[in-house]
Parts: structure tokens; C-alpha cells; sequence
């Protein structure tokens, strides 16, 4: 992981599935635990989704709150 990841989870958004178009942030936690059972897909996707999962699975979610703000 590095901080373009983080800045990636922000700002790029699901591509496809249930919650496609929104931002990998801000998918529920269910969605993310389910791909932590059945597997995360291939990919710069799949490794996004799986550190989101720790993140939420951990309650960290709010440390992404500043990278959402605009750089001035």
C-alpha cells in the first residue's frame, strides 16, 4: 500500500456489480465482507477492494475524510 492508493479509494469509482459508478469508499461494509468470503477480483480493482475491506473491517474509514477534501 502506499498513499496513491489511498488517494485511489477516494476517488475511483466501482465498475461494475450492484454499486457500480460509486466510489470505492464509499461502499457498504456487507458488500465489501462479501467479496472478503467469495473473492476479491483480479487486478488493481481487486487489490483497492481488499484494502478497503481492512480499512472499513477495522472502523478506519474516517482516516480517508481528508484526502476527499480538495488540494489547494
Amino acid at each position: 500500500m502506499d498513499s496513491a492508493d489511498l488517494q485511489k479509494l477516494v476517488t475511483r469509482t466501482m465498475p461494475f456489480g450492484k454499486y457500480e459508478g460509486r466510489v470505492i469508499a464509499d461502499l457498504p461494509g456487507h458488500y465489501l465482507n462479501w467479496f472478503a468470503r467469495s473473492g476479491f477480483p483480479p487486478g488493481e480493482t481487486g487489490r483497492l477492494l481488499a484494502l478497503m475491506h481492512e480499512i472499513d473491517h477495522n472502523g478506519l474509514k474516517p482516516l480517508l475524510a481528508p484526502l476527499r477534501r480538495p488540494q489547494r
